[in-house]
């Protein structure tokens, strides 16, 4: 399973602001011939860690700003695993592992690792990319000290409006030191809109006159706005694991408290069946013990974990049923003042940058509530309906207090277009809820086809093991034939 996120970072959204599609009309960027230079990876500044012998880099130049097309330019970070048999290859297949703030250079290689099929591999050249601001790409920054990386990316758990009216001072701080970053010029172009019209740069670039898309998570929104702006270039779409048709805004980071208690039933029936990790023998008791262990820790934090990191770290290691085992030790470790396992808690050292421009990304993208008092309520509200989570999701972070400028309103996903979307979608997603993958898809309308797996975890293709579902995205990338109707996959046994 790919990990997307680093301490609980994905999201569902509902928002209803509309976007002026006439002012960057699709016609804007025409295929070109092929003017990309692939070389080694290994060669270029743009490798990305342990990449694949295969895979091919290169860089692209884009707008800073649409809007000023021949204006400052920056730098696109791609990557290519080509496919060996050309008189099967379609086509390019973009994709996208998910964020924001994640690079996506490598990201090919880990699908072809990942069991992504022989087929689809043969019938694409595929293709990644970092975003604008992220990775190899021209880089953002918010200047993070130590302190405020190790901090993560959710606010300490609010049992009080005064818990609440504590955390905005540290979410003000981080506002302020982007908006005063050498990066700061980024701000109101480093969106989900733009980094959609990077890709269709890269298609271009690519001589291709339409573009196959795979992302997950973030990247669910990110091909909705893709094909929301480009209906005419966008060939077989397929969105797994699907934030709501807001992408990542408020009401998205709310709904990970949604998420952790859809998914936790998983992980207590996991640790109930397995009383060697003492923890409870039923899965009433392994829940009491979760918030046994956070009072506990907000108490008296045990070998530098305390209640808002351990209810962080649970959720991150519900995105993959390989993680409970892991998941049970740490409780096991913290329970009896134990060593932790290795990479507990996870290292922040190297993430500034992906925590700076998941930042510029979803503070950029909509505008957040901007006062203190409409965070106490929604904390209030939520802390009381999702208990394990509610208390920092609801709470307040940087994008209460982001700078006004916003170059466009968010685009408003809709039914105009071709019907070529295939969402895909686990019932149990801690990261992107199944209720925003359901409004996603009443936004699109005519345009797309969901299918439900009934199994837990983030990520469905082609990490997850129900094959009902592999095999209809693996149909519609290969065939173009989609479910009828939508389709809900029963669950399989463990093999």
């Amino acid at each position: 399973m790919h990990r997307t996120l680093s301490l609980a970072l994905a999201a569902t959204a509902v928002a209803s602001t509309a976007v002026a599609v006439t002012a960057f009309p699709e016609e804007s960027v025409a295929a070109t011939p092929d003017t990309v230079r692939w070389g080694p990876c290994a060669e270029r500044k743009a490798a990305p860690p342990a990449a694949s012998p295969r895979l091919e880099c290169s860089t692209l130049e884009v707008p800073l700003d649409y809007r000023d097309p021949d204006g400052r330019q920056m730098e696109i970070a791609i990557s290519r695993l080509a496919s060996k048999e050309p008189s099967k290859r379609r086509g390019v297949l973009l994709t996208n592992p998910g964020g924001p703030g994640i690079s996506g250079l490598g990201y090919p290689a880990v699908l072809a690792a990942s069991g992504l099929p022989q087929k689809v591999l043969d019938s694409y050249d595929v293709i990644g990319f970092d975003p604008r601001g992220t990775g190899r790409s021209t880089p953002v920054t918010c200047d993070l000290t130590p302190e405020q990386r190790n901090r993560g990316n959710l606010p300490p758990y609010a049992h009080t409006a005064a818990d609440v009216a504590r955390a905005a001072g540290n979410a003000r701080t981080i506002a302020k030191q982007c908006a005063a970053s050498k990066t700061a010029s980024m701000l109101p172009h480093t969106t989900t809109a733009n980094t959609a019209r990077d890709m269709d740069r890269i298609r271009a670039a690519l001589g291709e006159p339409k573009l196959s898309y795979l992302g997950g998570s973030y990247g669910s929104y990110l091909g909705a706005v893709y094909t929301t702006l480009f209906p005419g270039r966008s060939d077989r779409i397929v969105l797994d694991s699907n934030l709501g048709p807001g992408g990542y805004d408020v009401t998205a980071m709310r709904s990970l408290a949604r998420g952790m208690e859809d998914r936790f039933p998983d992980f207590a029936a996991f640790a109930a069946a397995r009383p060697e990790y003492g923890l409870g023998t039923t899965p009433e008791q392994v829940t009491a013990k979760f918030f046994e262990l956070a009072k506990r820790l907000e108490t008296k934090p045990v070998r530098g974990v305390d209640g808002t990191l351990f209810r962080g770290i649970t959720f991150d290691r519900l995105y993959s049923d390989a993680s409970m085992p892991l998941l049970a030790e740490m409780w096991q470790a913290l329970d009896k003042d134990l060593p932790l396992p290795s990479d507990t808690p996870p290292s922040m050292e190297s993430m500034e940058n992906f925590m700076a421009a998941r930042f510029y990304v979803i503070c950029g993208d909509s505008r957040w509530p901007g006062t203190v008092r409409e965070y106490q309520r929604d904390v209030a509200v939520d802390r009381v309906r999702y208990p394990m989570l509610g208390g920092s999701a609801a709470s307040i972070g940087p994008c209460a207090f982001w700078p006004d400028e916003r170059v466009e309103p968010p685009v408003r996903i809709g039914d105009g277009g071709p019907s070529n979307v295939l969402m895909v979608q686990n019932e149990r997603d801690p990261g992107t809820p199944l209720a925003g993958a359901q409004k996603l898809r009443q936004a699109f309308g005519k345009r797309a086809t969901l299918v439900t797996a009934d199994q837990g975890g983030h990520g469905v293709y082609p990490f997850g093991r129900n094959t009902c579902a592999n095999d209809a995205v693996t149909a519609f990338l290969t065939t173009g034939h989609r479910p009828s109707q939508d389709l809900a996959c029963a669950a399989e046994p463990s093999k």
